[in-house]
């Protein structure tokens, strides 16, 4: 299907950032007429947050009730009036790499500035145990997080998720889940505390994995392999994905889509090489089927690389962010 026919039924703004066209850059063409870098894209970051500008924080909590529970951070506005509304923060990473402090997570950081209390966490990470338990683990801070609202003085009402790359796929995950039992693990504790959220913000996340190569061959993009039984995806899922066809439509946060799904803001760089942006105007189509446009907002940032800081970390983009954020949490 044609982007612009695609994009009058999908409200979506082109952002015309990112883009390069240097005639010194290893790099390509593409057929959306982005040129391609062919240097390694970020999945991680070796940075740390700086988090000196935050008086009131709360690090390495465990949000668990098991052995080797995982850790979370809190971080609260500085100013004394409460409870704050709340944005949980997923890191990126391939669901192999990074973590709550990775240097990446640092556009979230913008929530304390305005207003939000910040819960940045860990999860399993794919060498560590198998999915679903990356998943499961966003859901118990969910749950945490609502048990404990009053000890840290946060709204349990008003809750967002924001996740990047692969934190995308478990925000949107969980967000699609919410009303549903599936992925909620007891014995990480909270059983009976529901998962629900009041929106969700989706960074480039991968929705459907064994699309990914056919979508970026489509749109001329020569992009990281998926569909291999080393990818990062076949090793989160246990086995090359192309075997486990079940647990890719278990995995993906379409499989889920409901009249109670929250309001989604999907955002997505043109020229990235990790993960074709037409999963996102993809997933994008589905939500609107289910909870309607004025539900769903897509930006595809023109030309923009994956996680390209100068795209998604700008003051303008973060507005638009934290615009969607405050229309349905404040």
């Amino acid at each position: 299907m044609k982007k612009n026919i695609i994009l009058t039924s999908i409200l979506a703004v082109i952002l015309a950032t990112g883009c390069s066209n240097s005639k010194k850059q290893n790099g390509y063409y593409a057929n959306n007429g982005c040129f391609i870098s062919t240097d390694t894209p970020r999945i991680a970051s070796k940075t740390t947050l700086n988090t000196d500008f935050i008086k009131t924080k709360y690090t390495n909590i465990d949000y668990q009730t098991v052995e080797n529970s995982k850790k979370l951070d809190i971080y609260l506005p500085n100013e004394s009036l409460g409870a704050f509304p709340v944005i949980i923060g997923i890191h990126g990473g391939g669901f192999k790499l990074g973590s709550k402090n990775d240097g990446m997570n640092a556009a979230m950081l913008e929530a304390v500035k305005n207003g939000y209390a910040l819960v940045l966490i860990n999860y399993s990470l794919s060498g560590e145990k198998p999915f679903p338990a990356a998943i499961e683990d966003v859901k118990s801070a969910i749950r945490f997080v609502k048990a404990n609202a009053s000890k840290y003085n946060i709204n349990p009402y008003k809750i967002a998720l924001w996740g990047a790359s692969s934190g995308g796929n478990l925000a949107s995950l969980a967000g699609t889940t919410g009303a549903r039992e599936v992925f909620n693990n007891p014995i990480l504790g909270n059983p009976n505390i529901s998962t629900e959220v009041q929106a969700v913000v989706d960074w480039f996340g991968p929705i459907n994995f064994l699309t990914m190569d056919e979508e970026f061959k489509k749109e001329g993009i020569k992009g990281q392999i998926h569909s291999s039984p080393d990818s990062f995806e076949s090793q989160y899922l246990g086995a090359d994905i192309r075997t486990i066809p079940e647990t890719v439509i278990r995995n993906n946060p379409e499989t889920y889509i409901s009249t109670k799904t929250p309001p989604f803001l999907i955002q997505h760089g043109t020229g990235d090489t990790l993960i074709p942006h037409t999963q996102s105007i993809n997933f994008a189509k589905k939500l609107e089927q289910s909870i309607g446009k004025e539900n769903v907002e897509l930006h595809l940032l023109k030309c923009a690389g994956h996680g390209d800081p100068k795209a998604f970390d700008s003051k303008e983009n973060l507005e638009i962010v934290f615009n969607f954020l405050n229309k349905h949490l404040k």
